[in-house]
């Protein structure tokens, strides 16, 4: 038997990080066991369909690498892969099901519904529909057909025994009918909801097994009821474990979970993100928290995803992404923070960047980079003009607060012995600066702090000497000249 699994999000919003992590599994169990992903649309709710979800569902898979058999684009020979471009399959179901007596026409109104419900409410019952139509005899039938009320089709669900199923991931699950109630497979719209729709094209593209959320646990019993109604065989069903957050409560975006187009927009790598969403509720073992795709899909398996909620921790991710960050050779990094520049950096910047110049300086913040949106606020003073914006207190720091003329007269000594160097390059700079901290008596970490604010506008920046040698002799003395003369222009002003 071909392993057949599918993802079927639907068009309304950005992917979020449980239905993305859905996917993934889904792919990495069929990619494991030599099967095929197939993607299916399910826009059957028309109400809810946000224009553009198609596009951004489809970039997500496409941003992890999430490739897929058949489906949008892709074609198949089971599409269409459209759930709206299927109604004549949905509308087939409901013809064996209304003629086989296990489903029936429902007339109620959305009003008389309402009045159920709140009826239901102040009797503190759980809201179900009150089977008000599953027992109408032809005549009233046709009395309120006559009335040219539009119905919906309900399934006519046992009033006693149990539905049965085994879960891959939670094993033999029971349900108690007396608490199912007949639930809607038809709109009055001539739409299907979810629980027919998913049953009749699961069958029909022949889906061997269904990976999804466990939030979806409480409807598999009716699709299980459709399975037997329709005479089909049921897939294999495997309800993984629900996605929270830190505090276990519902996983939101206050724990930072956004859609998975926002976490590349943030910077995230696509490996990254693949290896935190994988150990999203499956584990290798105890301790690996690094693993590569192929490792993923060699040793992915069913038997290894809990059953307890998995923590999204925001923490964790941008840890992870750092790691492989720093992994990175340095022309790959580049390429990819090219973009977070051009989008981050201050208008005011000459594009386009010169690549061969930011080569230089990814080597300089890999290190400390955890995120590709934080390149922009690390590099600037690379990019910016000579004259930097910073205040002379930071420039003075704690060491030269009271001493502005020796702040002054270590700037003239810098710029003076740089000045002479005939190689710009951070050993020989280095070379130079560190006797000269000696020869001004001053401790090399109040001297190179001093230099660092003045070349870059900042305390905390990359390596002052490959900073220099990146920036590059003429713009290094340039801003050296410029704090020396902004120091000078503050001593000589009247107090």
């Amino acid at each position: 038997m071909t392993v057949r699994v599918r993802y079927a999000p639907s068009p309304t919003g950005e992917p979020h990080v449980g239905n993305i992590r859905t996917a993934l599994f889904n792919w990495l169990f069929a990619r494991r066991e030599g099967g095929r992903f197939i993607v299916r649309i399910e826009d059957t709710d028309q109400t809810r369909l946000v224009e553009g979800s198609v596009e951004k569902i489809l970039d997500g898979l496409r941003w992890l690498g999430l490739d897929w058999d058949e489906g949008p684009e892709a074609g198949g020979e089971y599409g269409p892969y459209f759930q709206s471009e299927r109604l004549p399959y949905y509308h087939q179901a409901v013809e064996d099901l209304l003629r086989s007596d296990d489903a029936y026409l429902c007339f109620c109104s959305p009003e008389r519904l309402e009045q159920v419900r709140a009826e239901q409410a102040a009797r503190k019952e759980p809201p179900r529909y009150d089977r008000h139509c599953r027992d109408l005899t032809d005549d009233e039938r046709r009395e309120r057909e006559a009335q040219s009320l539009i119905p919906v089709v309900r399934f006519k669900t046992p009033l006693s025994g149990q539905t049965r199923f085994n879960d891959l991931i939670r094993g033999e699950i029971v349900f108690e009918n007396a608490v199912l109630d007949d639930f809607v497979i038809l709109k009055s719209d001539g739409f299907p909801v979810y629980h027919l729709a998913s049953v009749v094209d699961d069958h029909v593209m022949e889906i061997t097994h269904v990976m999804r959320a466990d939030e979806w646990l409480p409807s598999t019993p009716r699709h299980v009821l459709l399975y037997a109604a329709l005479d089909i065989e049921p897939p294999v069903f495997a309800h993984m474990p629900m996605i929270v957050g830190p505090d276990r409560a519902k996983l939101s975006k206050r724990h930072g979970a956004v859609s998975i187009g926002e976490y590349s927009r943030q910077g995230f790598l696509q490996e990254a993100m693949f290896n935190f969403l994988g150990l999203l509720g499956w584990s290798l073992d105890d301790h690996t928290e690094i693993i590569s795709k192929q490792q993923f899909v060699e040793n992915f398996s069913l038997e290894r995803i809990g059953v307890t909620a998995a923590i999204f921790d925001m923490e964790k991710l941008t840890w992870m992404n750092g790691v492989y960050i720093r992994q990175l050779s340095a022309e790959d990094l580049t390429d990819r923070m090219l973009p977070f520049l051009d989008r981050d950096l201050p208008p005011s910047i000459d594009r386009p960047l010169d690549i061969s110049y930011v080569m230089q300086i990814t080597p300089l913040i890999q290190e400390r980079l955890k995120r590709l949106d934080e390149a922009a606020e690390l590099t600037d003073f690379f990019f910016a003009g000579d004259e930097l914006p910073y205040d002379l207190s930071l420039l003075l720091g704690k060491r030269f607060a009271e001493n502005s003329a020796g702040a002054l007269a270590a700037l003239h000594a810098a710029y003076v012995i740089l000045a002479e160097a005939s190689i710009w390059k951070s050993e020989t700079l280095e070379s130079f600066l560190r006797p000269l901290a000696d020869k001004l008596e001053l401790k090399t970490g109040d001297f190179f702090g001093l230099l660092r604010v003045a070349v870059t506008g900042r305390t905390a920046a990359p390596p002052l000497f490959q900073t220099m040698a990146a920036l590059g002799r003429d713009r290094t003395l340039a801003r050296l000249d410029i704090a020396a003369q902004r120091l000078d222009d503050s001593v000589a002003a009247p107090r």
